[in-house]
């Protein structure tokens, strides 16, 4: 993968890519990738039985970032918690039960996965 912005964009494609998959192996059905609004914007929008689940996937090659988890900050969680009523907002869903959950993909300095792990309800305060 390539160095820089355009590298790290491809390294957060390809996580989401990898969640997406995983996500689905475990029964969730993928509504929307990439949902954009001014505000910003949601890797994935999933449902899972009755729940509607936005998913922030984060990915890491190395340590010099932290690890995945340590990506959500209490700002970051915020901005998700925003983000999430506006696309029930736009999307004109009341009466919605809904969730914010964590995809932490992490690989080596060489690209080889080291995990992949599924967090519900990583973002909670509303």
């Amino acid at each position: 993968m390539a160095n820089g912005k355009d590298g790290r964009k491809q390294l957060g494609s390809w996580g989401e890519s990898l969640a997406a998959s995983y996500l689905e192996g475990q029964g969730y059905q993928i509504l929307q990738r990439n949902w954009r609004c001014p505000r910003g914007e949601i890797d994935l929008v999933m449902q899972a039985g009755a729940t509607l689940v936005f998913v922030e996937v984060k990915t890491r090659r190395g340590q010099a970032m932290g690890t995945p988890e340590e990506g959500i900050t209490p700002h970051k969680a915020r901005k998700l918690l925003q983000l999430g009523l506006h696309y029930l907002y736009a999307h004109d869903l009341d009466e919605v039960d809904w969730r914010i959950d964590l995809v932490a993909v992490e690989l080596d300095k060489h690209g080889k996965l080291l995990r992949c792990d599924h967090i519900p309800n990583a973002v909670m305060g509303w």
